[in-house]
Order: structure tokens, then sequence, then C-alpha cells
């Protein structure tokens, strides 16, 4: 088992942050920059595109990080004519500085490339008996989940947990509470969903919170582990954009577009995403298994006004709930 963690990590560490072009001969060059745990699914998707005629002759530059730190890295002069990252707001700030047009929305997807769920991914063979979210608080377990400072994946968790506790009937200050608890049982902050991913196959902590696709991209690199699905959580819908740059480029236009197309969405599906595209997502393949309760971001009836307030009330750099929280 220990050998096979330490297979996974390396797998992880040689995957690095940046990839080179690929393509020597290729006319067109496009800049994809996305938070980290897609970088298997593009490493199936961009072939597929290079294949069809609108690829013909492009090659990319590929960069995966933590989501809030690229799409800083972005606004401040990294090249990028695709931005992948996993939340809506991290696409704003690069909207707020001139780098995305605010259009970017504007498809019968609303920009949305992709869904998961937050789930828990457990030890082989369950053997803390984690099923609920009551059970992250207990006593002598610990919870692996990224610093949502820097990581896209961490404040879809953070919002998971809080709405699953208003789902179940909290008031606002139980459900803050309840952050509290938990946090007080995660050791260590990694700055990405792919870098949580690499600890707990290290060997660190009883439960992984994370994306339902990356607890299937685990399984898939021979981390015998299980995921459990609560009973209550959040859809994760994870954006797409072109730059300004982008824009300038047909090709980019056109990769795009392919994202949306029915080979695309089924490379995605492939790896763990639950597909946007409705013929795809209704194939037997994809099928998904369901919370009971399933909540959106902007669910106001338990507290979630949609990203811009939440981004303000719990991750804020001075003031936000996540700072008394976790304290920075």
């Amino acid at each position: 088992m220990r050998r096979i963690w330490l297979t996974l990590c390396l797998f992880l560490a040689a995957g690095g942050i940046a990839v080179g072009a690929q393509g020597a001969s290729a006319k067109t060059t496009l800049s994809l920059v996305a938070y980290s745990t897609p970088k298997d699914a593009y490493a199936k998707i961009i072939p597929a595109f290079q294949g069809s005629a609108a690829g013909k002759d492009v090659s990319f530059n590929q960069s995966y990080g933590a989501s809030g730190d690229q799409a800083r890295a972005v606004a401040a002069g990294l090249s990028a004519d695709v931005v992948a990252l996993s939340l809506a707001p991290d696409v704003s700030t690069l909207v707020k500085k001139g780098v995305v047009p605010s259009s970017w929305t504007r498809n019968r997807y609303h920009g949305m490339v992709t869904d998961s769920v937050v789930v828990f991914v457990v030890r082989d063979g369950n053997p803390k008996k984690i099923h609920t979210w009551a059970d992250l608080t207990r006593s002598g377990v610990q919870v692996i989940t990224p610093n949502p400072f820097t990581s896209g994946g961490a404040r879809w968790n953070v919002m998971a947990a809080y709405g699953a506790e208003r789902a179940q009937g909290k008031t606002d200050k139980q459900a803050i509470d309840y952050l509290k608890k938990l946090f007080k049982n995660v050791p260590v902050l990694p700055k990405s969903a792919r870098e949580a991913t690499q600890v707990f196959a290290s060997g660190k902590g009883d439960v992984l919170l994370t994306y339902e696709n990356e607890a299937i991209y685990a399984n898939k690199k021979g981390v015998h582990t299980e995921y459990v699905l609560p009973k209550q959580t959040i859809l994760i819908e994870n954006p797409v954009a072109l730059t300004k740059s982008g824009l300038k480029h047909p090709e980019a236009k056109a990769f795009l577009k392919f994202l949306w197309s029915a080979k695309a969405q089924k490379l995605f599906g492939d790896t763990g995403y639950r597909p946007v595209v409705k013929s795809v997502a209704r194939s037997a393949k994809y099928r998904f298994k369901q919370p009971k309760t399933l909540f959106k971001i902007n669910s106001k009836a338990l507290g979630l006004r949609g990203w811009k307030s939440v981004q303000f009330r719990f991750f804020n750099h001075d003031s936000g709930v996540m700072v008394k929280v976790i304290g920075r």
C-alpha cells in the first residue's frame, strides 16, 4: 500500500505545474492556464482537438496550479488564451483586471464546462466509519482539505460544509461553529486540491474532503480508497473562458467550442467529471450517485446568495469568516 501511495506521489510530482508546448511544427500555440485537477482530462482533450480539422497545427502551453493562484498569476501578466478555473469568482478577478471580457458567461452553459460534487474520500474499508458531516468533527479524525485562500476546491469544501449544516436545519451561527470544529481536525492546508490528494496518498489523514472527480482519479491511479457521498452536498460548477488575447485567435475560439462537444464532454466524464451537456450526462456510463440534498452556491434558503456575497463574507482576506476559523 505504501508503495502505491509513493508511486502516486511521484506521478503527481512529476506532473509539475507547467507543461511546455506540444508539437514543434505547429503553426499556432495557445496558452491554457487551469486549476490543478483537470490536467488528466486535458491530457486527453487536447490531442482529440488536435486531431480535428479545427485543431490541426495547434499546440498548447499548459499551466496547472491552485485556482486562486492561477487567477492572480494571469492578472499579473502570465500569458493565457484560455483559463479553466475552479470557480466563477476566479474568472471574475480577471474580468475586473480587463483580461477576460464580461461576456464570458453568455452561452447556454453560462460558461460552465464541468460539474462535480464535494465528497469524502476515506481509507479502503472506511476504518473510521465516516459517513456524515458530523463524523468529520469527531475526536481522532484527521481531515485533509486545501487552503481556502489559495484553492478553489477548498472554497467549494467550505461552502459544502456550511450549506450541509444549514440543510439539516442549523442556524447560521451553528453552521459557522461547525466550521470551527471541522478545521480543528485539519492538520495541514495544502495549496491545491491536487496537492491535498498527494498528501492523503502519502498516508496522512483519515478523510480527504475533495471533488468527486478527484476521488475517482485517486482510485484510477492505484490508491485504494473509497468515497462517501454525504446526504447533503454542493453542486460544483467549473468555468472556462477565453481571455481577450484568446479572442484574437480563431483556434482558441474553436477550442473553447470543442470543450462543449460530445467528444470532449465524454473525455471529461471518463476522468470523473459530471458532463454539463445533457445528451452526454444522460448516458448510462455517467450515472453518478445522487445525494439526498444537492444545493447550489446560490441556494438562498440555506443562506447562500451566490459567489459575490459568499466571497466577501467567507473569504475576505481581512475580515472573512474563514480568517477567524483558521487564522492567517
